[in-house]
């Protein structure tokens, strides 16, 4: 039998373990039942469940896996950063990231393009992200690994935030234009000198 405190109380008959955890006002709870004797325990039992349950919740948590993005020894700046939007996403969410040059034909002969493809990436990702395995050649690919920066992300996420908030206070906001309002004075207009002389010729006749 163990106590509400962790304290261990002995062996016990189930009236005597009942009655005090009654006295304390928790939960008599059979922690190992396949013991001999079975093992009980004194606690709020439905605080534990919900421990339980977050801890199962956060062992389910997003679980990094490896991407990968390739390009080639001569591939320009603008696919470049193209490329290295979808890597930043992955570094953001939480995932490595394997950066592959791909050599074909003759461009294997040019490996120091390659390796300087690696050193733009690099610097194009500042402290976004770290390298976790350096340059290596594959047969024709040339690979590192990169993992996320924590200190990087997190100040990532805070320039993004407020990126956010200020588009929220630039956007202006919609004004309502009052409907016009037409007077008694408009709705009776006085007549004007022709209408009243072809009213007066009407009566005439």
């Amino acid at each position: 039998m163990i106590g509400h405190e962790g304290e261990q109380l002995g062996v016990m008959p189930p009236e005597e373990a009942i009655a005090l955890a009654r006295e304390v006002g928790l939960d008599l709870v059979e922690v190992a039942p396949g013991a001999s004797p079975p093992v009980c325990r004194i606690m709020d039992y439905g605080r534990y469940k919900y421990e339980q349950k977050k801890k199962a919740g956060k062992s389910k948590g997003h679980s990094a896996s490896l991407k990968e993005i390739k390009m080639r020894p001569r591939t320009d700046q603008h696919d470049l950063e193209f490329k290295l939007k979808n890597a930043r996403k992955f570094l953001m969410e939480g995932d490595k990231v394997k950066i592959t040059v791909m050599f074909r034909g003759r461009e294997i002969v040019h490996r120091d393009l390659g390796h300087q493809q690696l050193r733009v990436v690099q610097k194009l990702l500042g402290n976004l992200a770290a390298v976790e395995n350096p340059p290596r050649m594959e047969g024709r690919f040339l690979s590192m690994i990169m993992v996320p920066n924590r200190e990087g992300v997190a100040e990532a996420r805070k320039a993004l935030e407020a990126e956010a908030a200020q588009e929220t206070e630039a956007t202006p906001e919609a004004k309502v234009t009052p409907e016009a309002k037409v007077t008694p004075e408009a709705e009776a207009a006085p007549e004007t000198d022709e209408a009243a002389a072809e009213n007066e010729a009407e009566a005439a006749s």
